[in-house]
């Protein structure tokens, strides 16, 4: 980021002068940067220079909603505004023996916390994807409106979808009550992959980039499937909460539809094939 940039955001966010700066790996939306202030702190810079409306702030609220019950770490949110998020610095670490136990002990502790309905107080993204977020004492009309068809409208439009494949995902959205069983309307972090996931500086695990909402504890435990999958010690961790259903794996490829129509906006083609293979399994 160029000098004069980075000094102008930063009087933006009411931050001092940054002495030294770093780029950040690992992210494929935000310029990530690590800063030491002049007052001596260091801090982690997300920018984007053309984000969307909200797009920091959502992050903000979310972080902020994950911290409540203390179930798992979050970084601490040092200052926001309409184009980057500045949160403390936690310096990556060498995972603890008995990191992935805490991991799905401390995931257990965030899905316990429910609401009476479906959503979230704000609107939240999922990468650059506006996830909207209304009210909706139904879980099977939520999932179904604000995540499947909204990214299957997005695809078709773009061309990635033919007729037929926007016609079995609509006989999945009617079905989807005979394949999954009703559930609360839990605290999920909903964009949980293994990247989402930091490893802090005394080697607990941390979550990060958030998509935030009251939504199926189910459907943030099928998204770590995706990517490679977390380690079965995570999982044996945290089925000792007595919450997770037994048949709750079978029912994996329907979250996780949400998720790879989502890559096939943002990324293109590849996912394509993903998807049909899971429109004609279910529709």
């Amino acid at each position: 980021m160029q000098a004069r940039v980075l000094a102008r955001l930063l009087r933006q966010l009411a931050l001092p002068d940054a002495v030294q700066q770093e780029g950040v790996g690992g992210g494929c939306i935000s310029q990530a940067q690590r800063l030491t202030l002049s007052d001596g702190r260091q801090v982690f810079l997300k920018y984007h220079a053309q984000a969307p409306a909200g797009f920091f702030d959502a992050e903000a609220q979310g972080l902020a909603a994950l911290s409540r019950n203390g179930g798992l770490p979050v970084p601490r949110v040092i200052a926001v505004c309409g184009q980057a998020i500045v949160l403390e610095w936690l310096e990556p670490g060498k995972p603890s023996q008995d990191y992935w136990e805490t991991l799905g002990h401390g995931l257990a502790d965030v899905h316990r916390e429910t609401a009476p309905c479906f959503g979230f107080t704000t609107d939240t993204f999922c990468g650059l994807t506006l996830q909207r977020n209304p009210w909706t004492e139904d879980g099977h009309a939520f999932f179904a409106q604000f995540r499947l068809q909204s990214q299957a409208d997005r695809a078709r439009q773009a061309g990635y979808l033919e007729a037929e494949d926007l016609r079995r995902l609509l006989r999945i959205c009617g079905q989807l009550p005979h394949w999954i069983p009703r559930q609360p309307a839990s605290l999920v972090h909903g964009d949980l992959w293994s990247g989402n996931v930091h490893t802090g500086p005394t080697g607990e695990p941390v979550l990060i980039d958030p998509a935030v909402h009251y939504g199926w504890a189910e459907a943030d435990m099928a998204m770590t499937r995706l990517f490679g999958g977390f380690p079965e010690r995570f999982y044996r961790a945290y089925a000792e909460a007595g919450t997770l259903d037994a048949q709750w794996e079978s029912r994996v490829p329907l979250y996780n539809l949400y998720h790879l129509l989502n890559h096939l906006n943002l990324f293109g083609r590849g996912y394509l094939g993903e998807v049909q293979t899971i429109l004609r399994r279910f529709g």
